[in-house]
């Protein structure tokens, strides 16, 4: 009898194991729809207390295509950020041209990097290494699936009931700590979208800098496929006339 016990629990093991990847897959629909447009303010706060705030209306389509469009300040406005994969690029008017631009790089000079600014999903771009289940949380460790992502690892934990993550640290491949980030005040914004409106992050390589990023109007949304394009950047602003 001892030993079909123990068969049976054996057997029983895998279906006890926490799913990291469905669960990753999860906390991206419940972040955003697959294809989407919003409008986000960031706003980059000095040590001293002084700010910066930058307006972007962006469009994502897929689980890897999205572009921004800067609304302010006037310094900035009609510039337009595409991201395809990993590929970037940034859409000066004054230049004329699109410019490449990497993930680590910022295109407003803030904590947060062109690859926060132009996510995608996180399943695009990491495999879960481990999951474990905590007291109010899952901890999911992350492995970038290629060396052009941004961070290599991320160790991620994410709300047990709504499946939202709670905290984000992004690392090096060397191990150091980049940035945290963290993610606040859960709205309602309609059509069964829940998710932390507000986003806050900080850097032990930038003391005393702290960078917010603050959502609104997200929606589901179509666009053709020709906006996510080189060729369209210069024509991006018209779709808000």
């Amino acid at each position: 009898m001892s030993r079909w016990l123990f068969l049976l629990f054996f057997l029983a093991l895998p279906a006890l194991a926490i799913d990291g990847q469905q669960i990753l897959a999860k906390v991206d629909r419940n972040l955003e729809p697959e294809s989407y447009e919003a409008y986000r303010k960031l706003i980059d706060i000095q040590p001293d207390g002084s700010k910066k705030e930058y307006v972007l209306y962006s469009m994502k389509k897929g689980r890897d295509r999205i572009v921004a469009l800067f609304l302010s300040p006037a310094s900035d406005k009609g510039r337009v950020t595409l991201r395809q994969e990993d590929n970037m690029w940034l859409y000066m008017p004054e230049v004329g041209r699109p410019i490449r631009i990497t993930s680590l790089q910022s295109v407003t000079g803030s904590i947060f990097n062109n690859a926060d600014i132009l996510r995608i999903d996180y399943g695009a771009e990491y495999d879960v290494e481990t999951a474990e289940e905590q007291k109010d949380a899952f901890l999911l460790s992350l492995k970038a699936k290629t060396g052009e992502v941004a961070y290599d690892k991320l160790k991620m934990w994410v709300d047990k009931q709504l499946l939202l993550p709670v905290t984000i640290e992004a690392y090096a491949a060397s191990g150091l700590l980049l940035k945290t980030l963290h993610f606040k005040n859960v709205k309602d914004f309609g059509a069964g979208i829940k998710r932390p409106a507000t986003i806050e992050t900080d850097s032990p390589l930038y003391k005393g800098y702290k960078s917010v990023m603050l959502w609104s109007g997200l929606k589901k949304a179509s666009f053709p496929d020709e906006i996510f394009t080189l060729n369209y950047l210069p024509r991006v602003q018209e779709l808000r006339k």
